[in-house]
């Protein structure tokens, strides 16, 4: 079951650029405290995982301290007001997801599956239970990913309702090869900085 050989592929290739990438974390992490000293180098959040379970997603902080919690960057009325002058960098060319490795490696995470939705989008949480894949899963049975479908068809310009169609998507052409493809147009979207707000 590609199920298996999936979680397989995320202990092995997570770990294994989670390795190639270490000295990169350290420069990011050493440039984020310096240039915010005020807070910590990890950002932390209450995120839904498999089977609609919390657990803590880890990002490099990107915004300041003063900035709301747990309120999706789509929904702030104005995001830049709160991103750190590394911040903006960090978060269009999606470097601040990087320690979400270390949560793929621990199987919080999958690299690539339906984006972990806050503890609060619960709308979100409710239209996924809307849509049934392969091997008997909606996108809340899987383990969210750092890319998924939705996050290259308009990333923070969808709404609840078409992330959700398209994380049905995914799970309904669940395959290597969907996951492959997940993976190289999520490059492609982030060296054109498509779909990123704040």
């Amino acid at each position: 079951m590609y199920l298996y050989v999936k979680r397989l592929l995320d202990i092995v290739f997570g770990g294994l650029i989670l390795v190639i990438l270490s000295p990169l974390l350290l420069v990011i992490a050493l440039i984020v405290k310096l240039d915010d000293p005020s807070g910590p180098v990890f950002f932390k959040q209450k995120r839904f995982g498999r089977g609609k379970k919390l657990f803590d997603i880890y990002k490099f902080r990107s915004m300041k301290m003063d900035a709301p919690h747990d309120v999706a960057t789509q929904d702030l009325d104005d995001p830049e007001k709160y991103v750190t002058r590394i911040g903006g960098f960090l978060r269009r060319s999606s470097l601040d997801e990087l320690p979400q490795l270390l949560n793929v490696v621990r199987g919080d995470m999958s690299l690539v599956s339906p984006r972990p939705a806050l503890w609060n989008q619960t709308h979100l949480i409710a239209e996924r239970d809307k849509y049934q894949g392969r091997y008997h899963k909606s996108p809340n049975d899987l383990r969210p990913g750092i890319t998924g479908w939705a996050q290259i068809h308009g990333r923070d310009d969808n709404d609840d309702e078409e992330k959700a169609s398209l994380d049905g998507y995914y799970v309904r052409h669940l395959s290597f090869g969907m996951d492959v493809k997940c993976l190289f147009d999520t490059i492609g979207k982030v060296i054109r900085h498509e779909g990123v707000k704040g």
